[in-house]
């Protein structure tokens, strides 16, 4: 059996080794440790590999908590400790600003931590029936797989919803269609836990009874979605609490629907939010850009530090949840919210904005190319740019520094998702 030691992880978590001149992929393989694999899968270049043992291993490899480990598909580093984990992703963040953006940042921020653990706000199980065997699989994907893993708790949901997963497998299986839900989707709040069934066919009054019954006894409001994710209503009990979580250092709170989107991880959403406003320091006066906005997260945080804050979004739902949520909150006179698709932002559209004091963009993976190519006022002197995709922001940076004459100031991640290859980031560009 081959051997090789591991030189450090890339960006899904997995070993990197070099044997024989090819680079060789292992899963469960930390920086440092001498292992034995076995390869599943081979190329001219490279080989995608999984540990069978190890000979030598990294003091900072800790036993998984979780029992489905391995196969299911949802964590892919809960045998690294927690500031292992970290330091990995800030290396992956500061090895993809050079090699796509060949960009440096001047300082390196000290890594944004969270909860290890049930620490999920937000989630999606999918459920599976053997037509033959009228067996309900309820959980994640596996590994490299399109199979389900079929999980009886999870390590990074919320404990009480982890607690009763094995019970609404049981309540699916008692549905008469059973075999025409698509999948659920959690959503926590802070007083209340949504769960939403796409069900793809209506239910029947017993459906209904056991629907009701298990949202009493466990304390949580069902939804329905029987087609897209404006299609989704509540089902039982029609007077709960409605959805928000709340961002206690600008005194705010924000209303949310379970198939918005939303940040999974409440507690180091906050501690980023903090980030962002200590970096783009707003000031009263000026008048911020919020870029891809969504419902209000950062635009209303700058909004309470006195600046007037324009939030700009391609989604028209998330538009008016964004205006709710400026109401409720007492900020529509700071405020404005606009719908438009900043993936076809020209200098045209970005200068119809107005002027802009200074600018945040949170975009999707697919990051903000266009928005920062059309980016030409010489009066916008500061950017911060909040990134879940290092090699997106990285060829964004590129862009700003190499062509818009900005300087990358700092840049740093914020682990959003802990036990996961995943990686949160922040950077700061000014001229």
């Amino acid at each position: 059996m081959p051997e090789a030691i591991i030189e450090s992880l890339d960006h899904e978590g997995r070993g990197v080794a070099h044997v024989d001149g090819k680079t060789i992929f292992i899963e469960g393989a930390l920086p440092h440790e001498q292992v034995v694999f076995t390869s599943y899968r081979r190329k001219k270049n490279y080989e995608l590999a999984k540990v069978t043992r190890i000979i030598s291993s990294n003091a900072l490899r800790v036993t998984p908590r979780c029992r489905h480990f391995g196969v299911c598909g949802g964590c892919s580093m809960q045998h690294f400790d927690a500031m292992g984990q970290a330091a990995t992703k800030q290396r992956v963040l500061e090895d993809a600003l050079w090699h796509v953006g060949r960009v440096r940042p001047n300082i390196i921020y000290p890594v944004i931590m969270g909860s290890s653990w049930a620490y999920r706000a937000r989630a999606r199980l999918t459920v599976r029936q053997a037509e033959k065997k009228g067996q309900v699989t309820l959980g994640f994907h596996e590994k490299r797989s399109s199979f389900i893993a079929d999980i009886l708790g999870c390590e990074v949901l919320p404990e009480r919803v982890s607690g009763f997963l094995p019970l609404l497998k049981k309540l699916i299986s008692q549905l008469s269609i059973s075999q025409h839900l698509a999948q659920i989707e959690m959503a926590q709040g802070d007083a209340v836990t949504v769960l939403v069934l796409q069900n793809l066919k209506p239910l029947t009054a017993t459906d209904e009874n056991h629907l009701r019954t298990f949202a009493d006894v466990q304390n949580i409001q069902f939804w329905l979605q029987p087609d897209g994710p404006e299609s989704a209503h509540p089902f039982h009990p029609l007077e709960a609490p409605q959805l928000t979580y709340t961002i206690p250092d600008f005194s705010l709170t924000l209303g949310f629907r379970p198939t918005d989107f939303t940040q999974v991880n409440h507690g180091v959403n906050r501690a980023l939010i903090r980030r962002a406003m200590d970096l783009l320091d707003p000031q009263p006066g000026e008048r911020i850009g919020d870029m891809f906005c969504g419902l209000g997260n950062f635009t209303l945080p700058i909004a309470r530090c006195g600046a007037f804050a324009l939030g700009v979004e391609g989604s028209g739902a998330l538009v008016e949840r964004a205006r709710e949520n400026a109401k409720n909150n007492g900020l529509v006179e700071s405020t404005s919210f606009m719908v438009a698709n900043l993936f076809e932002a020209t200098a045209k559209s970005v200068s119809g904005l107005g002027a802009l004091d200074k600018l945040l963009i949170d975009p999707p993976r697919d990051g903000a190319m266009a928005l920062v190519k059309a980016l030409t006022s010489p009066k916008l002197k500061r950017i911060v740019y909040v990134s879940c995709d290092p090699a997106t922001l990285a060829r964004d940076a590129a862009v700003l520094v190499q062509e818009k004459g900005y300087r990358l100031m700092g840049a740093g991640i914020a682990n959003m998702f802990p036990q996961t290859s995943h990686v949160e980031s922040i950077a700061l560009f000014e001229k």
